[in-house]
């Protein structure tokens, strides 16, 4: 989960590995008591996320400046939108430019791009569709959701930013739930314990309210999976005739879920199987490789009318290393 707390050590420490002894430039050319404006402006379409980390990176610098956001995280921006103003010494401006920018465009590029994969699986929900499609069992439609695959420090801001976007979050961490995987499966057979007996074993050991999901990748390996109890069922890599397979063997008795060679061009066939989750692929933190080109154009407006004094523009060294 996102919170305050983890926003303020987050942005306090990328600003303190950006400018430890202070920002040498703008020490050395923008006079202390020089205010200004700057607005953020959107350069290409996108979805917002990080608004609140956008001021809090401004706060931490100064609290002195003011943010004044024009949208809300989860809505839809376009181009040469303006997304926030912010106001006040222009040296702080500048000095947590790119630390607030780097959070927000980051983050609204997870966003962005898990809409896309959001949009593209319900539109075959829509009358345009021509096309049978079978209906997930345990949700109104299919889900995108995220993984584990985050940036190390940045896991609660990236899994935000895809609820953002309009996808879901898989488990948090390892400690949320128990996923069995083909390596987990291997260590228990080692000891003569056998697919549904292995989920079983699991079960006797976790609270009631622990879930526990399996990893399939052939189909003749569901039955044991459903016979020990599992709550959900991974598909993966699995062909699209397979995953219909699949989806009819376990039959609305496990959440049904696929993961492996996901595009956005793959995504609506997928869909069309009747599962109830796809996850991984570039849905996942989704692509912080791309970022909606966002900038923070500075306004002059509260420039000082009287000439700049070079005497206020210094910059103090740090002590030498003892």
């Amino acid at each position: 989960m996102l919170t305050s707390h983890i926003i303020r050590v987050a942005v306090e420490a990328a600003l303190a590995e950006d400018a430890p002894y202070g920002d040498i430039t703008c020490e050395t050319t923008i006079p202390a008591d020089e205010t200004g404006s700057a607005h953020l402006t959107a350069r290409e379409n996108g979805v917002m996320s990080g608004i609140d980390v956008f001021a809090a990176a401004f706060a931490a610098q100064n609290p002195a400046v003011t943010v004044t956001a024009a949208i809300k995280d989860g809505e839809r921006f376009q181009r040469g939108q303006i997304l926030a103003t912010v106001k006040g010494p222009v040296r702080d401006l500048l000095t947590a430019e790119r630390i607030a920018l780097n959070f927000t465009q980051r983050m609204s590029g997870i966003a962005t791009m898990t809409a896309a994969f959001v949009d593209a699986v319900n539109a075959i929900y829509g009358d345009d569709y021509d096309g049978p499609v079978t209906r997930p069992r345990r949700y109104e439609r299919t889900r995108i959701v995220d993984t584990r695959k985050t940036t190390p420090g940045l896991r609660p801001f990236e899994k935000y930013a895809v609820v953002c976007g309009g996808g879901h979050n898989h488990r948090y961490g390892l400690s949320d739930a128990v996923m069995m995987k083909d390596n987990h499966l291997a260590a228990l057979a080692a000891r003569g314990i056998d697919l549904a007996g292995a989920i079983r074993h699991v079960r006797e050991q976790v609270g009631h309210t622990t879930h526990i999901e399996v990893e399939v990748d052939r189909l003749d390996q569901i039955p044991a999976v459903l016979a020990g109890g599992a709550d959900t069922i991974m598909l993966d890599n699995f062909s699209l005739d397979d995953t219909r397979r699949g989806v009819e063997l376990i039959d609305g008795k496990a959440i049904v879920e696929a993961s492996g060679n996901m595009s956005l061009e793959r995504v609506p066939a997928v869909a069309v199987t009747g599962v109830d989750v796809i996850s991984g692929g570039r849905a996942h933190p989704l692509c912080a490789q791309h970022r909606p080109r966002i900038g923070l154009e500075l306004v002059m407006a509260d420039t000082p009318k009287h000439p700049v004094n070079p005497a206020n523009c210094t910059w103090t060294p740090p002590p030498p290393n003892q």
